[in-house]
């Protein structure tokens, strides 16, 4: 079913009103949606209800509000920051971690991360990101929003990272935990997680340390050395397949 995007719903409304430009020309001109025809629309609470198509005008389509749509059981919640990569847009990164279902994504600034974005291009990319991850939403039929947060330095996102049931930091060097064994040997339910993902030639020695300090495992993810998206759909591809069983 073709879903659209209002930032605020209100159950209690009968009629609601689709405004925005590019969604407009989508329903209208590019999948020629008639009136009567039934489409779901999502919030940014991740409600999402089934709705008709109730008139077309010129610059906005009104709804009729149906049903509300049953709300997904709660998975594990899982943030991901992510080093800048060099050679794999950011943006690819994104998009597949949201059609994931992670709740959380934090670009990095790390010691060895090569792009350095300066505070206009930093804001012009979270402005992208966001909309890239609300395009993967209704691609991949979820309406849990994904919280893109602005880049942030590495040292930051450790010291606030309290209160996560399972944190995780992939590296190359020294002694590693599996992800398996890691879930293997939980002797509780885990609920909230979050990794780190680092940058071509990974992170420093200096920062894993800070990070194990805080109270996050290193991890090996295998014997080939990966890229970063590689690395973060790898990580979560595993978490939300071992929350199946």
């Amino acid at each position: 079913m073709n879903r659209f995007f209002i930032d605020k719903i209100n159950p209690l409304d009968k009629y609601i009103i689709l405004d925005d430009p590019v969604q407009v020309h989508h329903l209208k001109d590019v999948l020629r949606i008639k009136p009567q025809e039934e489409v779901a629309v999502f919030d940014s609470l991740g409600n999402e209800y089934f709705v008709l198509v109730a008139q077309l005008q010129p610059k906005a389509v009104k709804l009729e509000l149906r049903e509300k749509k049953q709300s997904e059981e709660p998975g594990v919640k899982i943030t991901v920051a992510c080093a800048i990569p060099k050679n794999v847009k950011m943006d690819d990164i994104v998009d597949k971690l949201t059609q994931l279902g992670v709740e959380c994504i934090i670009p990095l600034e790390t010691e060895r991360v090569i792009v350095r974005l300066d505070k206009q291009k930093k804001l012009q990319r979270l402005r992208r990101w966001e909309k890239i991850s609300l395009s993967a939403l209704k691609q991949s039929q979820r309406s849990k929003f994904v919280a893109i947060k602005p880049v942030s330095k590495l040292g930051e996102v450790i010291l606030a990272a309290h209160d996560f049931d399972l944190k995780l930091i992939p590296t190359l060097e020294g002694e590693r935990k599996t992800l398996k064994g890691i879930f293997d040997d939980s002797a509780k339910k885990i609920k909230t997680v979050m990794v780190l993902i680092g940058p071509e030639g990974d992170f420093t020695p200096a920062e894993v340390a800070l990070a194990k300090a805080a109270g996050f495992l290193p991890i090996n993810l295998g014997r080939g050395v990966l890229r970063v998206d590689t690395a973060a759909i790898a990580v979560v591809s595993f978490i939300k397949l071992n929350e199946e069983h």
